[in-house]
Parts: structure tokens; sequence; C-alpha cells
């Protein structure tokens, strides 16, 4: 005879038990990752978000957890699983994206490619520095004409002996004014290449772009190359054409995919709390039917793309995910991440524009998350050609 299970009421951050789907190990470090975020970010997060600064004091800490390039084998690094890759990028995001960022731009956009593409030499004299936080990296790829379009780069290297010669420059840049290297894309009469620039070559020099309104807690740089003499031994030897820079722009939007969830799940849980305090017409907001469908909407979504996040770590686990499963996570969550930070913004009334509530400040960051590492419409797009057969752009 079997006895039934008694129905557990489900708590409002987690309404699936998501939690409960995770093993001892991916549990731990969530609840580890967690900590860190409530007792070192959250305090500092918002203030370096209105001062327009990254709160660099906290790279000793991330590298010291283990959660630069943690889902790398090898080179000093975790070692850790791709989900557990995915709930870091989740629980830093609850922070604020401009920490996830770099932790994501370092692992996903810097680290992977020299760990898939480099040459021994390359790993090693690269990697233990970098997930020790000692050596920090960014990604040059997009450039001021391209945008969606990464095969109209207009830099170039040109074979000089056993260098290269590199010509151009590169926009929107995490961490370019703060990096030992740049992992660096450039067409040549092979293709495009792969390069890594170490800050002090000559002719290569970095700008921050300032006035941002979105990821203010992140450096946002241009890179400039005027004759700058790469070493051949510098380029990555196998990896020729997109193929190289789209591999990693998928590992990038694979942690995206998670780290929104984090965002929207930290808007959501302040949002709940402000509606059961808040009183208009003699009740609180919360005991309102409007207040309530918008509450249940936002679990919904919520839940909806743990699963889906969830889902696509396993099958990255497993070696079987497809580069168009990423992007629609990358759409799906991020989308819904962007819906309910606004929501929730309105929800706090004139409370809502204050940086000591943090819907707008994740608001503004997901207006950018929504553009890089492939535009919402792009994806939407990856998504129709792998159901149609037909490229639409």
């Amino acid at each position: 005879m079997t006895t039934a299970a008694t129905a557990v009421s489900p708590s409002a951050m987690d309404f699936f038990c998501v939690h409960h789907l995770l093993d001892e190990d991916e549990q731990a470090i969530q609840d580890a990752v967690a900590r860190f975020v409530d007792d070192r970010v959250i305090p500092v997060v918002a203030d370096a978000f209105e001062e327009g600064r990254f709160p660099k004091e906290l790279v000793p800490e991330i590298a010291e957890m283990g959660l630069l390039g943690c889902n790398i084998d090898g080179y000093d690094c975790g070692g850790l699983s791709h989900v557990c890759y995915g709930l870091v990028n989740q629980e830093l995001e609850r922070g604020d994206a401009g920490i996830r960022s770099f932790v994501s731009v370092q692992g996903s956009l810097c680290m992977y490619p020299i760990f898939t593409y480099g040459t021994e030499e390359q790993k090693q004299r690269w990697l233990p520095a970098m997930a020790r936080g000692e050596a920090i990296g960014c990604f040059g790829l997009t450039e001021s004409n391209g945008g969606s379009d990464p095969g109209a780069m207009t830099t170039t290297a040109t074979r000089d002996g056993d260098d290269w010669i590199l010509n151009g420059s590169k926009m929107w840049i995490t961490n370019g004014t703060i990096a030992d290297v740049a992992v660096v894309w450039a067409a040549t009469d092979e293709g495009i290449r792969g390069f890594l620039v170490e800050k002090d070559m000559a002719g290569y020099r970095t700008r921050d772009i300032e006035h941002k309104f979105s990821l203010r807690a992140s450096i946002t740089s241009e890179l400039f190359f005027d004759d700058v003499r790469v070493p051949n031994a510098n380029m990555f030897p196998e990896i020729h054409g997109l193929r190289g820079p789209l591999s990693c722009l998928t590992q990038a939007r694979y942690g995206i995919a998670w780290g929104v969830l984090g965002a929207a799940q930290a808007c959501f849980k302040e949002v709940l709390e402000y509606t059961k305090v808040r009183e208009l017409f003699g009740r609180p907001l919360s005991h309102t039917q409007t207040i309530q469908l918008r509450l249940a909407d936002m679990a919904r979504r919520i839940t909806t793309g743990q699963l889906l996040a969830l889902q696509l770590g396993r099958m990255k686990d497993a070696g079987t995910v497809h580069h168009s499963q990423v992007s629609m996570a990358k759409w799906n969550n991020t989308r819904l991440a962007i819906d309910i930070a606004r929501d929730a913004r309105d929800m706090l009334g004139a409370s809502g524009i204050s940086v000591e509530f943090c819907p707008i400040r994740h608001m503004l960051n997901l207006e950018s998350e929504i553009t890089y590492e492939g535009t919402e419409t792009v994806h939407e797009l990856v998504v129709g050609r792998e159901l149609t057969g037909h490229a639409a752009f």
C-alpha cells in the first residue's frame, strides 16, 4: 500500500521547486554564490551603479570563490558543470548585471576561446592567471558599424614576416580599459582570425565609453589598433572564419539566459514585499485583483524561464545542445526579465524610479542585455531559420 504524498505550498521565489531538481553540489554552489551576493554585492552595487563605477574590489573575492572560468577543466579552473555555471550567473545577476557581465566576459568570451582554440603555451600563460583574477580579459568583436553583422568587420590583420599588423577598432567592449589581454577578431587574407592582443603592445589603446544609462556598474570601452604588431604566437592557430567568435557568443548567451532570471527574481521579490505593506484606498496593494494578476504572471514567467534554463543546462552538460536552443532561451528569458522589471518599476509607483529600489537598475541593465550578444530579433530569426530551413537575415 502506497502512502500518498502531502502537497507542499509553493514558494513564491521557486514556485515549481526547481531548487530540488538540483543535485547537492549544484545546490551548494548556488547557495554559496547567493550568500556572496547578499553579503558583498547588494550592499555596494546600487551606489556603484549611481556613480558609474565597476566595484573591482570584489574581483579577488570572486576569483577566490573559483567563479572565473568555473566551467573550464584544468589550468586552475573549477571544472564545474554547465548547470553550475548557469546558477552562478543567475545569482550574480540577482545582484547586478555588471557583476555577471564581468564574470561572463572573463570566462565565456576570453578564457573559453583560449581554452578551446589556443595553443598549450597560450593556455598555460593566461588561463591560470585569469582564473585567479590576476589577469583580466576582454573580447573584441563588435565594431561601430557592425552590430548584428560581425562578418562586416573592418579591423584587419596583415602578415609581416612572423608577425601580424593589426589595424582598426572595436566598440562596446566590456572590461576593455582594465584588460591585460584582448581576444580580438580581425579580417585577414585567410579569413577571420583570432589574436591575443596584450595591453602593453605599441599602438594599442583603450578608452572608456562614458554617459551610459545602462550597465553603469560595468566598464564598457572602445579598443583602437594602430599598426599593432602581434606575434604569430599570439594567434589562435586552427580556427578560421566566424565559427570561432560565434561559438564564444553562444557560450556567453547561455550565461545570459540564466543571469537575467536573477534580475527578474530580484525585481519580483522586491515588488512582492512592497505590495504587502503599501496601502492604497484603505487596503494593501496585494489584496487587489489587478496586483495579484500581475504578480501571478511574474511568477509564471520566472518559473517557465527557470525550467527552460535548467533543461538547456542539462542538454549542454550532455553535449546535445544546439545553438538555436541557446538563442531561444536567451530570447525568452531576457524578454520575460525586462517585462517583469518594467512592470515592477510601475507597481512601485514614484518609488520605482529611485535607485533605492532595484527594478529601475535591473530594467536599465536589461535594455542592454536584450540587445547585446544578439538582439531579440536576431534570436527570433535564428529560431525561425531552424524551423523553416531558410535564413531571413
